[in-house]
């Protein structure tokens, strides 16, 4: 029965009279080196991935927004909009149905498989890859681009700037690199290595990295946790907040390590440091505030 309905949604595509957007295309190459037909002023775009949805309403093009993933809940009108199901699992009779002109997708987590389909039944599909802070500002440029919002774009990336800029000032100001783990996993425990964007901001932020290493996500018992000798903790948390607290409980009882003794065990929101959007600075200033307090207190007091 699906396969039926998915075929009709098929027909009904290909029979619909083009639209002005349709009728003005342009041809161009995405980040992952595809090169992609469509239209100059795309009026019905599907975001396939939480970060895709934050961008386009940082951009304010969130006007032209007919579907989105599960998981986009930022900002808050996000969750207004249809559900084309989970960005790894996608509702492709969904997306069909919304009759969209554009889907942006990416390229960590976005199925290949349901990319093709969509490109087969005419629907063109553009894909970003954003691995690090730069990369992250490449596609907020580039998305600003295709919607037409460039202008919009190059504000939000020179504000990027200008805070990341400010944080390596600060940071450049003292030598000390507290050790931080920074957990995202409760069992087992897991935390965050070289290759990924928390690792990153950590060392950006004037910290070390103590789960630095080839896995990206390595996992850790109890023991390894207290012989690493953390000066900082930092849980990151967002549906699951009563359970982190729980967690945060349970490092409190060993006393003798450095981040219980001072104090330094703190809670955040995951989404400040996980997803590829222009948040990650926001992400950025609150790791500096939490690693280096006394280089926000200076700063604070020469204003």
């Amino acid at each position: 029965m699906k396969i039926v309905i998915f075929c009709c949604f098929i027909l009904f595509l290909t029979v619909l009279p083009l639209s002005g957007a349709e009728m003005g295309l342009k041809t161009v190459t995405d980040q992952v080196n595809r090169q992609i037909v469509m239209p100059i002023n795309p009026q019905r775009v599907v975001a396939l991935a939480p970060s895709i949805t934050e961008i386009i309403f940082a951009l304010e093009q969130e006007k032209r927004l007919k579907g989105v993933t599960i998981y986009s809940d930022f900002p808050k009108q996000a969750l207004k909009l249809p559900k084309v199901g989970s960005y790894i699992h996608l509702d492709l009779e969904r997306i069909v149905s919304l009759k969209p002109d554009l889907c942006i997708a990416i390229k960590d987590g976005n199925p290949i498989e349901a990319v093709k389909k969509l490109e087969h039944i005419g629907i063109p599909v553009y894909a970003v890859n954003p691995k690090n802070i730069e990369t992250v500002i490449n596609t907020v440029v580039e998305i600003g681009g295709l919607l037409n919002a460039s202008k919009k774009a190059d504000y939000l990336t020179k504000n990027m700037r200008h805070k990341i800029n400010r944080v390596k000032a600060l940071v450049a100001k003292t030598d000390l690199r507290p050790g931080i783990f920074f957990q995202i996993g409760i069992a087992p425990i897991v935390s965050v290595g070289t290759d990924t964007f928390i690792h990153e901001l950590i060392i950006k932020a004037g910290g070390r990295n103590l789960a630095e290493g080839p896995v990206s996500y390595p996992r850790f018992s109890k023991e390894q946790v207290l012989a690493l000798a953390p000066d900082i903790i930092i849980i990151t948390s967002m549906a699951r907040s009563v359970v982190f607290e729980q967690v945060k409980a349970e490092w409190n009882k060993w006393p003798n390590m450095p981040a219980v003794k001072t104090g330094r065990i703190f809670l955040e929101d995951s989404n400040l440091f996980d997803r590829p959007t222009p948040r990650l600075v926001d992400g950025l200033e609150l790791l500096l505030k939490l690693i280096h307090p006394e280089l926000i207190d200076k700063e604070n007091k020469c204003l």
